[in-house]
C-alpha cells in the first residue's frame, strides 16, 4: 500500500492561504467599481434567442423572461480576472507553475471580453463574435499554450494510473490533446454558467480540489494560484447568488475553464478532470444529446431544454433548488476525483 507523505512548511501554507484571502479582498474592492461602471454604461446581458441544441430557445425564454426585464449587467468576470492577475503578478509568479495558467486565463478573458462587448452593443438580437472567428482565435491561443507546455516545460507524456509503466507517451501530439481538453473544458464551463450562482459554486469546488492536488504534489505556487481563484470566486458568488446582481459572461467563464484545463495538465491529472468536472460533462452531454435527437428524431428532444439545468427548471424545480443541488453534485464529484487521484498516485 502506498503511503502519502506531504511536506509543507507553515510559511508555505500561510502564503498559500493568504493568496486566497487577498484574492477575496481585492475582488470585494473591485466589485463596486465594476458595478458603478456596468450600470452606468448599461452592460445588460441580452436574452438568448437560439437554443444550444438548435432552433429557437422557447423554453428558456419562458423561464427567464422576467429575469431579463431587470437589466442585469454581464462581463463581471472582469472582476476576478483582474484580481487573480494582480495577486499572481505581485506575489505568486512562477515560471514553471503559474505563468501558463495565468497567460491562458488572461488570453481567454480577452477573447471573451470582445465577444461580450459585441453582444451588449447589439440592439436587434443577441449578436457577438461569429462562432467560427471565436473558435479560431481561441484555438490559436490554446495551441500556443500547448506548444509552451510541450517545448518550454518539456512535457511529452501523460500519466495514466493502472496501465503498464503508467505513462502514455505522446510526443508532439500532446499539443493536440492539450487543445482538445482545454477547449472542451472551457466550453463546458461556459455552458454551466446559466443560473444565478451556479458556475461560481461549481468552479469553487473544482479549483479547491485542484488546490489539494497541487499541495499533495508539492506544487505550492500552483496551489496558491488555485486558491487565489477560489478566493475571488467566493467574492463573485456572494453577489451572483439568486437574485444575481451581475453575470460573469464569456470573459469569466472561458477564462476559468481555460485555467482549469491547463491546471489539469500541469498536475498530470487529466484522467480525473472529467470526474471532478462531472457536472460540466453532464451539462455538455445534455446539449449534445438534444442536438442529435433533434436531427435524428425529426425535431424531438430528450430534455425539455438544455443544458440540463434548464430542463429541471422546466419540470418545476425552483432556480435556487437546481443551483444548490448541482453545487452538491459538484462537491461530491470533486471528492470522488480526489479519491481516484490518491488511489492512482505513484508510490
Amino acid at each position: 500500500m502506498n503511503t502519502l507523505h506531504i511536506t509543507i512548511t507553515s510559511h508555505d501554507l500561510v502564503s498559500i492561504l493568504s493568496l486566497a484571502f487577498f484574492g477575496f479582498v481585492l475582488s470585494m474592492i473591485i466589485t463596486p467599481l465594476y458595478t458603478t461602471i456596468a450600470y452606468k454604461k448599461q452592460w445588460w446581458k441580452r436574452q438568448r434567442t437560439e437554443a444550444w441544441s438548435g432552433g429557437t430557445a422557447v423554453v428558456y425564454a419562458k423561464l427567464h423572461a422576467e429575469k431579463h426585464k431587470r437589466n442585469i449587467p454581464t462581463m463581471a468576470g472582469l472582476i476576478f480576472v483582474l484580481a487573480v492577475s494582480t495577486v499572481t503578478l505581485i506575489a505568486n509568479l512562477h515560471r514553471g507553475q503559474t505563468w501558463l495558467p495565468l497567460a491562458g486565463l488572461i488570453g481567454a478573458a480577452c477573447i471573451g471580453l470582445i465577444d461580450d462587448f459585441m453582444n451588449i452593443r447589439s440592439h436587434n438580437n443577441v449578436a457577438g463574435m461569429s462562432a467560427r472567428l471565436k473558435f479560431s482565435l481561441y484555438s490559436i491561443l490554446i495551441l500556443i499554450s500547448g506548444w509552451w507546455f510541450y517545448a518550454k516545460l518539456g512535457v511529452h507524456s501523460m500519466y495514466l494510473p493502472w496501465i503498464a509503466h503508467n505513462q502514455w507517451h505522446l510526443g508532439i501530439l500532446i499539443i493536440a490533446l492539450f487543445w482538445f481538453v482545454v477547449i472542451a473544458t472551457a466550453i463546458s464551463v461556459d455552458l454551466s454558467d446559466g443560473l444565478d450562482g451556479l458556475a461560481g459554486g461549481l468552479l469553487t469546488s473544482s479549483f479547491m480540489a485542484y488546490a489539494i492536488i497541487c499541495i499533495v504534489e508539492s506544487k505550492f505556487a500552483l496551489a496558491g494560484f488555485c486558491l487565489t481563484i477560489v478566493g475571488t470566486l467566493l467574492s463573485y458568488t456572494w453577489f451572483n447568488i439568486y437574485p444575481a446582481r451581475f453575470f460573469m459572461g464569456d470573459v469569466g467563464a472561458f477564462a476559468l475553464g481555460t485555467a482549469l484545463g491547463i491546471i489539469a495538465f500541469q498536475t498530470n491529472t487529466v484522467y480525473i478532470l472529467p470526474v471532478i468536472g462531472a457536472v460540466y460533462v453532464m451539462e455538455t452531454g445534455s446539449v449534445i444529446i438534444n442536438r442529435l435527437s433533434r436531427r435524428l428524431r425529426h425535431g424531438k428532444k430528450v430534455f425539455l431544454s438544455s443544458p440540463i439545468h434548464h430542463h429541471f427548471e422546466a419540470i418545476g424545480w425552483p432556480e435556487t433548488k437546481v443551483t444548490m443541488r448541482f453545487w452538491i453534485l459538484g462537491q461530491i464529484a470533486s471528492v470522488i476525483g480526489l479519491i481516484i487521484f490518491l488511489l492512482g498516485r505513484r508510490g
